[in-house]
């Protein structure tokens, strides 16, 4: 795990600008046999597109690149979609599932998102302070709302009711305490995204020695106080996705007709059954439940601080809002603002500047190897590109260390396009991006239509801590209301 302060984002972009990271299949030890290769993507503007494609080399649709043997090492008993490396099983995954996470499908359940919506706004609300006087700095005791909390808080409630029609009632209750249960069926209490991100922690920091990956895993416990916590934490967030998936059942064998994600699992859209094994479908609970929540928490977090930091930004996207929303109006609708041109560049930019899956997904070249990038990689050999490092090529993106939101709305926006990779590209590509995109339009419209907010001071940046996902720390903020005449 990697903690920084801003992550030394010049000098980091500096010195790794577009790498790609090659392990051999030796010994899967990052420390001996890693190797570290540069290349820098061309301007020629006769070949610039297809240069940026090359990303297609390693996740495109036609690559030769397999998913990395990194995913058999994190399963369980039984794969879910996102770890699933059998190709044929991953399409019979993708079919069960691409129906459910449809945008014609994401629409209709837009009234969980606003339900969502009204609640975090319900909560800011409670928070709210008295404006804050120009030039000077929020008080301490004025720093009630912490934005990253109830933006996870958010997404967590949103993925359980979109997938399984269950309240969690978290942006109510203010925290993440819920009910975990064991497979004996003893119940207990757990504080949900300690337990994900513990998970995340302990597995990113000892995955990379694939083959010692599991006595690596039960030694930690005795020689690392600190892993002995991640990985009991561990426990409980099984027990959380256990619990979420028995009672999701037991509704569905008791008759209820519910209308979300596990009904998708269970059923085709003409009522006959997908035959899943029950083991299957707790896997696909639980990459729901953690990669359906955590990255879309992250990238709003990031919104919102980047905005803050950059008024002139939020002030532009504010004048884009109201013209469209009376100042009365609370949770927006999503056709609403679905295709204001500079509210999307501005989730875009955020996306870009920091992905919230950093680390390089990791796919394995075929046993007669495969030219990445001009260059021949030789056979099992596992590769990767890092968002983090893509989205920072001047050469691509100038002036990547800024946030302009502009730059997704020049002539070029469609090239950008090609080397924005936050959400993976290809046949893996990340299957919930629309539900991501509808709730962070969702909520960024409203809030920054209601509310004005304030960092701790000038200069303010959050903590970032890397796993799998590059995480910000806590975002305590001042909030009041902009529109204090329609105030009861």
């Amino acid at each position: 795990m990697r903690h920084t302060k801003d992550f030394g984002q010049k000098h980091f972009s500096k010195h790794i600008r577009h790498r790609l990271w090659f392990a051999s299949d030796r010994t899967h030890c990052r420390t001996r046999t890693f190797q570290l290769s540069r290349y820098d993507i061309l301007l020629d503007p006769v070949v610039y597109n297809s240069i940026l494609m090359k990303t297609q080399d390693i996740y495109g649709h036609n690559t030769k690149c397999v998913k990395d043997v990194f995913y058999d090492t994190l399963a369980g008993t039984h794969h879910h979609l996102a770890d699933a490396r059998d190709k044929l099983d991953h399409q019979r995954k993708r079919r069960i599932l691409s129906s459910a996470y449809a945008l014609k499908n994401l629409e209709g359940w837009e009234h969980k998102v606003a339900d969502k919506t009204d609640r975090f706004i319900k909560a800011a609300d409670a928070a709210c302070t008295q404006p804050l006087k120009k030039g000077m700095k929020p008080a301490t005791e004025d720093l009630r709302f912490d934005y990253r909390a109830y933006s996870n808080f958010f997404t967590l409630d949103a993925i359980a009711d979109i997938g399984l029609s269950e309240r969690l009632n978290f942006l109510d209750q203010g925290h993440d305490l819920c009910t975990a249960e064991t497979m004996g069926g003893k119940l207990y209490k757990a504080n949900y995204r300690e337990c994900l991100h513990a998970t995340a922690r302990a597995q990113s920091g000892l995955v990379w020695s694939y083959n010692w990956f599991p006595v690596l895993w039960k030694l930690s416990k005795f020689v690392s106080k600190d892993y002995r916590k991640m990985i009991e934490l561990n426990e409980g967030w099984n027990d959380i996705v256990w619990h979420r998936a028995t009672q999701r059942l037991a509704r569905y064998r008791a008759g209820e007709k519910l209308d979300d994600f596990f009904s998708a699992l269970m059923e085709d859209k003409n009522g006959n059954p997908n035959s899943m094994e029950w083991g299957e479908i707790v896997a696909e609970i639980s990459i729901m439940m953690n990669a359906g929540s955590d990255t879309t928490a992250i990238a709003m977090n990031n919104a919102m601080y980047l905005l803050l930091a950059n008024p002139q930004c939020l002030a532009k996207l504010r004048e884009e809002l109201d013209a469209v929303i009376e100042p009365s109006e609370v949770t927006i609708p999503y056709d609403k603002v679905r295709h204001l041109p500079y509210l999307r560049a501005c989730l875009d930019e955020a996306l870009r500047m920091y992905p919230p899956s950093t680390f390089g997904l990791p796919r394995r070249t075929p046993p007669e190897g495969a030219p990445i990038l001009g260059d021949f990689v030789p056979g099992e050999t596992s590769v990767s590109i890092s968002a983090y490092v893509a989205h920072r090529d001047p050469k691509v993106f100038s002036e990547p260390e800024e946030f302009r939101p502009e730059r997704w709305l020049g002539d070029d926006a469609k090239d950008l396009q090609a080397a924005f990779i936050s959400f993976s590209t290809g046949a893996r590509g990340c299957i919930g991006r629309n539900i991501s995109y509808l709730e962070q339009t969702v909520l960024l419209a409203s809030v920054v239509h209601r509310f004005e907010f304030a960092l701790p001071c000038e200069g303010w940046v959050p903590d970032r801590y890397e796993s799998f996902n590059l995480a910000p720390g806590p975002m305590p903020l001042k909030v009041w209301r902009r529109f204090q005449d329609e105030i009861e």
